[in-house]
């Protein structure tokens, strides 16, 4: 009896227990996101072409394999995204997609796609970045020469509360340490913002042409510039009249340059700067080829992590990302601006791992 007994508790415990975890799955999956794009999402931002507002979000799932385009579009028919999308980010259940030529920023929510709103009053808009759930930053050139600025958002009633002028042509930009930092692709500077205050610290001299930036593990500030570039006829970029590109590293402590990485050819310059997930590499686009490069270097790392084989002027990536699931590279070929695009998935190791059509010229990638 006493046996019985023993063998009936362990079943009655094993049996709680299954149910117990089969509730906390059910729990778990319950108030996790749900929605036809939530699951192991990758969203691809394809620009589209210049006022033909054929712009477009495409969804890659990272577990099946599933691509699916225009999801946007499906999503609201009969509205359309808009005329260029500069760039796409996401910020808690929302995406923010920044629409250029059609001067709004639309906002919809994350996991359905389901239009929630839009960001309106904005002149030639480039780049988002999110601060808190509250307040959220968006880079303006306004014109091709002069001054551009910061829009602040307010993320409750998507309206803008304040400009912030800044340099010639603000592009892309990041949070670190309570500060904003924009790379004014126009000039030669990074504006330095205080985020409590919204005003202009200062700003930093760097290689003329920043053109993008990231902060590595140790919050140093990496800038890819472009320097001066000269165009032919064609709008080919003149190798004998440019000038080369730089990587900087500055101290976000003091704002200070510790280190400049000159490049030695004139026409090619590095763009699309990102870091790995343990952030101890900056990664960059350069002569159609992606380089990485330890942030502990004293020198510019001349291997090609990525080597496609073709030389500048050949069409280089895109857009470019690293996956932070599994460090897998994604990089986006436009072979023009009015056919659908390609996105390339690289291993950790470099090799070409698959590929798969998206929308027309696929310019960035969030990971979620």
């Amino acid at each position: 009896m006493k046996k019985f007994t023993f063998l009936r508790s362990i079943f009655m415990t094993t049996a709680l227990a299954a149910g117990a975890l089969a509730l906390s799955s059910c729990e778990d999956k319950a108030s996790g996101p749900t929605g036809t794009y939530a699951e192991n999402a990758v969203l691809i931002s394809n620009e589209g072409s210049f006022t033909a507002s054929n712009a477009s979000v495409s969804y890659y799932n990272r577990n099946t394999g599933a691509v699916e385009n225009n999801i946007f579009s499906k999503e609201n028919d009969p509205q359309v995204l808009g005329d260029v999308l500069q760039s796409i980010a996401v910020h808690n259940d929302r995406a923010y997609m920044v629409m250029n030529n059609s001067k709004k920023v639309v906002v919809a929510n994350v996991n359905t796609f389901k239009a929630e709103g839009e960001i309106s009053g904005l002149e030639m808009p480039r780049y988002f970045a999110a601060l808190n759930n509250q307040k959220a930053y968006v880079t303006e050139w306004v014109t091709y020469s002069g001054n551009g600025r910061i829009a602040v958002v307010d993320l409750n009633t998507l309206t803008v509360t304040k400009t912030i002028e800044v340099g010639v042509n603000p592009e892309k930009l990041v949070i670190s340490g309570g500060k904003l930092y924009v790379a004014n692709i126009g000039g030669s500077t990074i504006s330095v913002i205080n985020t409590a205050t919204d005003a202009v610290e200062t700003s930093i001299a760097v290689t003329r042409g920043p053109n993008s930036l990231v902060v590595d593990r140790n919050n140093v500030l990496w800038v890819a510039s472009s320097n001066s570039k000269a165009y032919n006829a064609d709008w080919t970029i003149s190798e004998e009249l440019s000038q080369p590109g730089a990587l900087a590293k500055i101290n976000t402590s003091t704002n200070t340059v510790t280190g400049t990485f000159n490049f030695t050819r004139n026409a090619p310059s590095p763009s699309n700067l990102t870091t790995n997930a343990n952030k101890d590499k900056v990664l960059f686009v350069y002569d159609n080829k992606v380089y990485q490069q330890d942030i502990a270097a004293t020198t510019l790392n001349a291997t090609p992590f990525i080597n496609r084989g073709a030389s500048y002027p050949a069409r280089s990536f895109n857009g470019f990302g690293i996956d932070p699931s599994n460090g897998y590279i994604y990089a986006g070929k436009a072979p023009n601006y009015t056919s659908d695009g390609w996105v390339v998935r690289y291993n950790t190791t470099g090799a070409v791992v698959d590929s798969f059509r998206v929308g027309i010229a696929p310019n960035g990638f969030v990971f979620r």
